[in-house]
C-alpha cells in the first residue's frame, strides 16, 4: 500500500463524516443564497394588485401615512424571516402529504366529520394533575403550569404515530398570573404563531395592564409545537411546513389543551372566564367559542380563519399554482381543514359576548378573514385599526376594545 492508500480507511471513517458535514453546510449555504436571491422578487410580487381580494363586505380603506407604511413594513420583515429560515419540504415529503390528505378525507367522510365537524372534537377532561412552578420574566413573577396534554389523533387517522412521537409536544404548558385573595375573573390569552415564550407572550398580551390595572387573573397556554413544546429549532417549526395532517392535529390539540385548562380553572372555582386570542390564537379562540358556551366573552384579533386563504394571501399566484402541482390540491386541503374550521361550526357563546378586531394594513393575515368570521358570528362588535399584523400590541383601538369588552362582560376594572 502507498502512503496515500494507507490514509483511505481514515477517510472512510471520520473523514467521510467531515465531508458529509461540509456537504451539508455547503448545501445549506447554497439554499440560503438562493432564498436570499429569490426573496426580493417574492416580496415585490406580494404588492401586485393580483393579490386575492374576496368579494363581500368591503374592508375599510386606511388613509396612507408614513406610520401605516412602517407598520406594514414590520409585517414584511417578519415574512422575510420566514422566507429565509423556514424549513422546506422535500419532494418525497410532498408525495406523502398528498397520500395522507387523500386517506384522511376518506376517513373523515366515512365517519361523518366533514358534514358534522363537531364530532371530531371530543370533550376533554379537566387538566390534572397540574405541576406548578414559580418563575419570573424581567421581574414579573408568574406560575409555570405543566400537565399531560392527553391529546391523541383518532384511531386510524394518518400521521397519528408521527404526531404522538413528538415527545416534547405531549406536555402542555401555560403561564399564569393569579391574584391572591378572593376569586377574580380569568382571561385566557391564546398566543399566535412563533409565540410561546414568557417574555414574548407577556408583551404580546399586555400582561401587566391586564393583571395589575384591570385586576384580572391571566392564563396564557402554549400552543402545540411552540415554546417548550417545539420540535424544531424555533417555536412553531413544523406548523406551516406544508404537512397539513400535522396542521389538523396541531389545531385539534390546541383547542383540546385550552379546553382542559378552562376545565381546570372551573374545577378550582373560577366563575367568570373569558378568552382572547390573536392571529393563530384567534383561530383557536374562534374554535373554542364553538365548543364552550359558558365563556364570559371571546375576543378574536387579526384572525386567520382558513389556512388555504392564508397561503393565497401571503404567496403570489404563481407559487400558489406551483404548490398545487407538487402537493395536495388546494380544494382538498380546504375540505380537510373543515374539521378544524371555526367557520364550519356555529358559535355557542352569546352574540353580545363576541368581539373582533382587524388590521387594515395586515400583510400576514387577510382582513377578509376577519370579515368572514365577523359574518359567521352574526356581525358582532368589530373594530379596525390602521396598522399591520405585528403592530396590534401597541394599537390604541385594540386596547380600547379590550377595555370595552371586558367591562361589558363583568371582567376587570373597565373604567381604567
Amino acid at each position: 500500500m502507498t502512503p496515500a492508500d494507507e490514509r483511505l480507511p481514515e477517510r472512510d471513517g471520520a473523514g467521510s463524516h467531515l465531508d458529509a458535514r461540509i456537504r451539508t453546510s455547503l448545501g445549506r449555504g447554497v439554499e440560503l443564497a438562493v432564498r436570499a436571491l429569490v426573496a426580493p422578487t417574492l416580496l415585490a410580487a406580494r404588492w401586485l394588485p393580483a393579490r386575492e381580494r374576496p368579494t363581500g363586505d368591503a374592508v375599510p380603506v386606511a388613509r396612507a401615512s408614513l406610520g401605516l407604511g412602517f407598520k406594514m413594513l414590520l409585517d414584511e420583515v417578519f415574512f422575510l424571516t420566514e422566507v429565509l429560515s423556514a424549513p422546506t419540504a422535500s419532494l418525497a415529503d410532498r408525495h406523502r402529504f398528498r397520500a395522507e390528505v387523500a386517506e384522511a378525507l376518506a376517513l373523515y367522510a366515512e365517519r361523518g366529520w366533514l358534514d358534522e365537524p363537531l364530532g371530531y372534537h371530543p370533550t376533554p377532561p379537566p387538566a390534572e394533575p397540574i405541576e406548578v412552578r414559580r418563575a419570573a420574566a424581567r421581574g414579573l413573577a408568574f406560575q409555570h403550569l405543566r400537565f399531560d396534554s392527553g391529546y391523541a389523533p383518532h384511531p386510524g387517522e394518518p400521521g397519528r404515530a408521527r404526531w404522538l412521537g413528538y415527545a416534547a409536544n405531549r406536555t402542555a404548558h401555560a403561564w399564569v398570573l393569579e391574584h391572591a385573595g378572593p376569586p377574580r375573573p380569568w382571561l385566557v390569552c391564546v398566543p399566535g404563531y412563533r409565540m410561546g415564550h414568557p417574555l414574548v407572550d407577556f408583551t404580546g398580551f399586555p400582561a401587566v395592564w391586564l393583571h395589575h390595572r384591570l385586576g384580572l387573573n391571566v392564563a396564557i397556554p402554549v400552543l402545540p409545537l411552540h415554546g417548550p413544546r417545539r420540535i424544531g429549532l424555533r417555536s412553531g417549526d413544523g406548523f406551516l411546513s406544508g404537512d397539513y395532517i400535522d396542521t389538523v392535529h396541531m389545531q385539534a390539540q390546541a383547542v383540546w389543551d385550552v379546553r382542559r385548562l378552562v376545565g381546570w380553572l372551573r374545577a378550582r372555582g373560577a366563575r367568570t372566564i373569558g378568552a382572547y386570542g390573536v392571529s393563530l390564537g384567534a383561530y383557536t379562540t374562534a374554535l373554542l367559542a364553538a365548543l364552550e358556551a359558558d365563556l364570559a366573552c371571546v375576543i378574536a384579533g387579526i384572525s386567520v380563519t382558513c389556512y388555504v386563504s392564508a397561503v393565497r394571501w401571503n404567496l403570489p399566484p404563481f407559487l400558489v399554482a406551483l404548490a398545487e402541482r407538487i402537493g395536495p390540491p388546494w380544494a382538498e386541503i380546504e375540505r380537510l381543514c373543515r374539521v378544524i374550521s371555526p367557520l364550519a361550526l356555529p358559535p355557542r357563546v352569546a352574540p353580545e359576548r363576541r368581539y373582533l378586531f382587524g388590521a387594515l394594513g395586515d400583510r400576514l393575515a387577510s382582513p377578509y378573514d376577519t370579515t368572514a368570521l365577523w359574518q359567521h358570528w352574526g356581525r358582532p362588535r368589530l373594530v379596525w385599526y390602521a396598522g399591520g399584523h405585528v403592530s396590534f400590541t401597541w394599537e390604541a383601538e385594540v386596547r380600547a376594545l379590550l377595555r370595552e369588552a371586558l367591562a361589558a362582560s363583568g371582567m376587570g376594572r373597565g373604567s381604567r
